[in-house]
């Protein structure tokens, strides 16, 4: 299988894991001369307080992907993969987590979907969801999963 783009999904909740992250997608992107998407989705009440954190008027002509590539998660992302010269492209999406990256995973033409969490119990994945378990269910192609606990 040859890649050509790889979508890496990140979220707020993935400060932590961000170096696990973009350490395995330079590894798989990087020799692959793959480009990376990289993806951000908010829900609507996460993308309206950003967006008021940020000052940026309601009228305002800035898209998710403008907002996106102000969050310092999404900008650390890119940062360090750009110093090891990967090329990324930054998205910014609003709506279901799970449902917005399999969807932009679709739109991209993914070779590759590279998502990150954590372990879970059975109860707290039934209670909660799961975005990177809907992820790896849905995606239109391969799901490299990176747990950092």
């Amino acid at each position: 299988m040859s890649l050509e783009t790889v979508v890496l999904a990140v979220g707020p909740s993935d400060e932590d894991r961000i170096d696990a992250l973009g350490q395995t997608t330079r590894d798989i992107a990087g020799p692959a001369g793959a480009a990376v998407k990289l993806v951000h989705v908010f829900t609507r009440e996460e993308y309206d307080s950003i967006r008021d954190r940020l000052n940026i008027e309601p009228d305002s002509e800035q898209t998710p992907d403008d907002v996106a590539k102000r969050h310092n998660v999404v900008r650390s992302a890119k940062s360090a993969l750009e110093a090891d010269g990967v090329e990324v492209t930054v998205n910014g999406r609003i709506g279901n987590h799970g449902e917005e990256i399999v969807g932009f995973a679709e739109e991209a033409d993914a070779d590759l979907v590279v998502v990150g969490g954590r372990r879970r119990s059975p109860t707290g994945k039934a209670i909660i969801g799961s975005t990177a378990q809907r992820v790896m269910l849905d995606a239109p192609a391969p799901v490299t999963f990176v747990r950092v606990d």
